[in-house]
């Protein structure tokens, strides 16, 4: 037994038109013929070479200033956070 999945699609126009002009043609439902197309053309893709995977070279962003406390500015940083978060609550209310 298949199991259904409801989903919405975002389609173009005129691949819409495409795909109910085919399920007209065929006989078929909107459905059954954009499982049927998405099905040949994931398994026709599925012959073609997989893509290189993405490298990326990381790069030294230099290290704290001298005499900066990184401790504190993460404590201001939380401050600031819970203020917001403070305000926009209060907002709702």
């Amino acid at each position: 037994m298949m199991i259904l999945m409801r989903t919405t699609l975002n389609l173009d126009e005129d691949l819409a038109s495409v795909l109910k002009n085919a399920a007209r043609r065929g006989g078929q439902s909107f459905t059954a013929v954009v499982n049927e197309t998405l099905r040949a053309g994931l398994t026709k893709r599925g012959g073609q070479p997989r893509p290189r995977r993405y490298r990326l070279e990381p790069a030294s962003l230099g290290g704290a200033l001298a005499g900066f406390d990184l401790d504190q500015a993460l404590r201001l940083a939380d401050a600031l956070e819970e203020r917001a978060i403070v305000e926009k609550l209060t907002l709702r209310k």
